[in-house]
């Protein structure tokens, strides 16, 4: 690397430390300052966070290498996460989180069953949920990291120990970049991670503009319609997906043909059924949340979650267009003469592209730009996983009354605790990919059933909540463990079928197997204490089956009004899902040179952001706070 690079990095690295140390005293006061920021953080400033906080290098690369095999259809594969949770937490989810008034996503779930031994069980299985979740994007993020890493900087840290390998190079540097970032994570809690996050977009939107303007400079409109078809660009699809790839890329096709997507149509039908429960249920207890949380009223919750669409992915597309046309290009020819081409060579175009095909100044701008990307991410996950470990566990069931200043240190161990544990796991997963697939289908798909009736259904209760969360986590633990040991099955047994299955395909049955237990445990057990259930309907006010709950509340407040907006508000998450998918096309379409596709996108963009100014935001500005 050129001096000028490595000057830009440390640099970057130096102000992000000083940053995040020189703000951390105001995490000092309590646990409401440390993990929420005392509440008093602008919207702005939180939507800035919470962006840069999904921005992270990891998806980055899996993003870069999905869009290059797949071509403009592929942002459908956002679906599988999903994505639009975005959107419905924007609409109305927002709102109803925000007026909780607690935090964390945890401590929210006493609010709706109760604080009896059925609500207890439930607040507990969401705490380990979020744990474990936690957990399971610290491995994620230590294994994209340390590929990234890797191909990008030209020093071996791989260190021997005997006549053995003791820690590889990309896992080297995974843990220095953990190391500096849990630095000033656990110091300053919420305050550090959102100035230090604002600060990161910053350098996360120059390196997107800076690689999507030379990608423009240093690539032909020709060059580019030698490598595409008009396939690729096509966002239209059947039921099966038929490869865009040509002559002497055809090997792409039979990559595209190993990776269990032939069957689109059934993939993106798979997508849409997880992805509409999955964004009703709301968000997980993570990080989004807490931003939630943070808010300074429920009005600004609403702003921040719709601001967080809108700075997210237009910059981060353009980066990655820009990646992929420069991929496209120069690495492409190389690749698709490969006798072994494989799903790890689409992980690792992202940093060689950084490595042999950007210059020098923009190289390391970049770097410093997909390093904040995973500090950012990292960070955000450090700070909201411990919150549960110390609120909702610690200071509940072991020691209800100690000081502030006890609590912040209990903070500091629970972080580096969930930190080694999620590096420690890092260190046995096979590729991100894997660990994508896992955090997405098997163990969100066990959270997904619970959570979506607890908004829509009284008679629902915490053994209910519970039971279904609890056989959720249970499948999706054996789904995970029968692929990390496929290879060890005999080829024609049922475990080896089984194991082959792609993930997301497991997840129906997943959600029916959690699906099953909540109604079981709900059936089984008495109903929710009216008088809790009053008190989160006539506070949160969601739609859905609250008849007896609402008749009981009217009989007490003949001016009481239930909520009517169902029609309206998933009316409102269809434009949004219009919009949103708009803003990821646009920049892809634009560094293709596609133009008039580009003009039909730009179209859509406006005319739904238009639509949701007067169905939506017009709505917000009536809230009282």
């Amino acid at each position: 690397m050129n001096i000028i690079d490595v000057s830009i990095i440390i640099i970057y690295v130096v102000l992000t430390l000083g940053v995040g140390i020189w703000i951390s005293k105001r995490a000092s006061k309590g646990l409401d300052s440390y993990f929420l920021g005392g509440k008093s953080i602008k919207w702005y400033y939180l939507g800035l966070s919470n962006g840069s906080g999904m921005f992270d290098v990891s998806g980055t690369a899996w993003m870069v290498g999905i869009l290059f095999l797949y071509g403009v259809k592929s942002f459908m594969f956002m679906w599988i996460w999903p994505i639009w949770n975005q959107i419905f937490i924007m609409i109305f989810l927002a709102a109803w989180i925000r007026r909780s008034n607690i935090m964390t996503g945890s401590e929210w779930i006493l609010t709706r069953f109760g604080d009896g031994k059925a609500g207890r069980a439930s607040h507990l299985i969401v705490a380990i949920f979020a744990i474990i979740a936690s957990i399971g994007f610290i491995a994620y993020f230590f294994e994209g990291v340390g590929k990234f890493m890797t191909i990008i900087l030209p020093w071996d840290l791989t260190l021997t120990m005997g006549n053995g390998v003791f820690l590889n190079s990309d896992q080297s540097y995974a843990l220095i970049i953990i190391f500096l970032t849990t630095i000033y994570t656990i110091k300053g809690g919420m305050f550090s991670v959102v100035a230090t996050e604002v600060l990161q977009y910053g350098i996360m939107v120059l390196a997107g503009l800076l690689v999507a303007g030379y990608a423009f400079i240093a690539v032909t409109d020709i060059e580019i319609n030698n490598v595409l078809s008009t396939q690729w660009s096509n966002v239209l699809f059947g039921w099966e997906l038929e490869g865009s790839w040509t002559g002497k890329y055809e090997a792409f096709n039979d990559l595209i043909d190993t990776q269990g997507y032939k069957m689109f149509g059934a993939f993106i039908g798979m997508s849409l059924f997880k992805g509409v429960f999955a964004s009703i249920a709301g968000p997980t207890p993570s990080y989004d949340m807490q931003r939630i949380l943070s808010t300074r009223s429920v009005k600004e919750a609403a702003y921040m979650s719709g601001f967080t669409n809108l700075v997210l992915f237009i910059p981060r597309y353009l980066l990655i267009g820009g990646i992929v046309i420069l991929g496209l290009v120069f690495i492409a020819p190389e690749m698709a003469a490969s006798s072994q081409l494989s799903l790890g060579d689409l992980e690792v175009i992202l940093p060689k592209v950084i490595n042999n095909h950007v210059p020098v100044g923009i190289k390391g701008l970049l770097l410093a730009g997909l390093l904040a990307a995973f500090m950012s991410t990292f960070s955000a996950f450090v700070n909201s996983g411990p919150a549960y470990i110390v609120n909702d566990i610690y200071k509940k069931y072991f020691k209800p009354t100690a000081s502030n200043k006890h609590y912040i240190k209990a903070s500091h161990i629970a972080s580096f605790a969930i930190v080694i544990i999620g590096v420690f796991m890092g260190f046995f997963a096979d590729s991100i990919n894997s660990l994508t697939l896992w955090i997405t289908s098997a163990l969100y798909g066990g959270y997904v059933a619970a959570n979506f009736l607890k908004w829509v259904w009284w008679r629902f209760n915490g053994w209910g909540y519970f039971w279904g969360m609890t056989a959720g986590l249970f499948i999706a633990t054996l789904q995970f463990l029968l692929d990390q040991n496929k290879a060890n099955f005999d080829m024609g047994t049922w475990l080896y079928d089984l194991a082959q299955i792609p993930a997301i395909y497991v997840f129906p049955i997943i959600f029916f197997v959690s699906l099953l237990g909540s109604f079981l445990g709900t059936f089984l057990t008495p109903a929710t204490n009216m008088e809790t259930l009053k008190k989160f309907y006539g506070n949160v006010r969601p739609w859905g089956w609250w008849k007896p709950v609402y008749k009981a509340l009217k009989n007490e407040d003949d001016l009481f009004t239930k909520n009517t907006n169902f029609a309206s508000d998933m009316l409102n998450c269809i434009i949004g899902i219009v919009w949103q998918s708009s803003m990821i096309l646009l920049p892809i379409y634009f560094m293709i040179r596609d133009y008039p596709k580009t003009l039909i996108v730009l179209l859509v963009f406006a005319i739904t952001s238009i639509i949701l100014k007067f169905t939506w935001l017009d709505k917000v500005k009536k809230y009282k706070n």
